[in-house]
């Protein structure tokens, strides 16, 4: 599957938002798509799927047995079905939609997103040449090919393929390469690239041989529901919400073992569902380990 290279723009359509015909046009063309709102975020879960109650979907891996007709989800909504795209339960996603993205993945194709003048320079100086999509700050270079996303694997760099999404910001110019092995190892040598919420926490062991001082799950399950609710409740200001809640669940809980990774999974799904973005999640775990000595 190719990237679009011609999206045609007299299809008569001009009652429909502009997103939606964009949406429309790049599903023809084999792109899954779905709506962003402000801040380039996906559409949050509706309130049956809030914090994964439906069960689908784990840590958004997979599609999972979930059946909600809405746009939830994230990156995992997004569809080439233009039954699915236009209907009723999509409307209202789409009048506030602020943008339209697609999953590279589905689409068959890797996003090199590079952020800012000097990622552009060192990919024309280290990557093969391929199709090049202008950015508000730098480039997006796409090759055909898939592999696992992965955030800062150097200064500036991220790739967004499998299980994310990138903004659509036109056909971009130039003849799509194959994906090479340079960009495939770009994640492999970089441990940053890897998830904070896929992994184990490493911590210290506490005295005592590291016994947990809570006795009972249940104090650690209510703390984490705690951050989850909080969250989801902050009306404004949601990295500093974020960084509160991930540095409060670790100074609580990061020493004695007793978080897993389905616990950070949950705090990971709580911020991105409230409009956080995979980076700024990453950035504010680290951070908060940093400031804990950890």
């Amino acid at each position: 599957m190719t990237h679009p290279t011609d999206i045609p723009r007299d299809r008569g359509a001009m009652a429909l938002p502009a997103t939606l015909h964009t949406a429309l046009q790049l599903a023809e063309q084999g792109l899954p798509v779905l709506p962003l709102r402000e801040g380039k975020g996906p559409m949050g879960n509706c309130r049956a799927c809030q914090k994964n109650a439906c069960g689908g979907r784990p840590n958004m891996k997979t599609p999972g047995p979930c059946k909600c007709p809405a746009p939830c989800h994230a990156w995992a909504a997004a569809t080439t079905d233009p039954r699915i795209l236009t209907s009723a339960a999509w409307a209202s996603a789409w009048r506030q939609a602020a943008a339209v993205a697609y999953h590279p993945g589905g689409a068959g194709v890797t996003v090199v997103d590079l952020d800012n003048a000097d990622a552009v320079a060192w990919a024309r100086q280290n990557l093969p040449a391929t199709r090049t999509v202008a950015t508000t700050r730098g480039e997006h270079w796409i090759y055909l090919g898939t592999m696992a996303s992965a955030n800062a694997v150097r200064p500036g760099v991220d790739i967004k393929s499998l299980m994310s999404y990138a903004r659509w910001l036109g056909p971009g110019t130039g003849t799509v390469a194959p994906l090479p092995d340079v960009v495939q190892a770009l994640a492999v040598k970089e441990p940053a690239a890897v998830r904070p919420a896929s992994r184990p926490v490493a911590a210290a062991a506490l005295p005592r041989g590291g016994e947990c001082p809570h006795r009972s799950p249940a104090y650690l399950e209510r703390g984490i529901a705690m951050a989850e609710q909080r969250i989801e409740d902050a009306p404004d200001g949601i990295h500093r919400a974020v960084y509160r809640m991930f540095l409060a669940v670790l100074s609580a809980h990061g020493r004695c073992g007793c978080l897993t990774d389905k616990h950070i999974g949950r705090l990971f799904t709580a911020a991105q569902t409230k409009g956080e973005s995979l980076r700024h999640c990453e950035d504010a775990w680290t951070n908060a380990r940093t400031q804990l000595g950890m």
